[in-house]
């Protein structure tokens, strides 16, 4: 089992179903926002180089922010996965239990604090 109790475990599933939608609806935004500043109205299609500098800028900017919400997406369904698995809350690298204070403060935690820290340390 994963140590944590029945309140615990609903409590984190609820966070991460709602972390999931709000994503859901950032990355809608994010995709409505990229196609906005994508088209230039057409009587704007003839800007000076600063101007197409700056839309590319813009456009860059959109992309990354849609990217970083498809990430953070993907990290949180990774982790409402481990609930049908009935592996949430174990460590992907060691096994060991998470911990519910570390769950608590990062439900998406994939590795205890011991192995979070060691891939840090190797990082560096």
């Amino acid at each position: 089992m994963n140590g944590l109790d029945d309140n615990q475990w609903t409590a984190l599933q609820a966070r991460l179903e709602r972390a999931r939608a709000a994503l859901l609806s950032q990355l809608a935004d994010d995709l409505d926002r990229s196609a906005d500043v994508r088209a230039p109205p057409p009587h704007e299609a003839e800007a000076s180089p600063a101007d197409n500098a700056s839309q590319r800028t813009l456009n860059a900017l959109v992309h990354e922010a849609a990217e970083h919400t498809a990430r953070q997406l993907h990290i949180v369904r990774h982790a409402l996965a481990k609930f049908d698995e009935h592996s949430y809350g174990l460590c992907e690298s060691c096994g060991e239990l998470i911990g519910y204070s570390r769950l608590n403060a990062r439900p998406e935690a994939r590795l205890c604090i011991t192995c979070q820290t060691r891939q840090e340390q190797r990082r560096r």
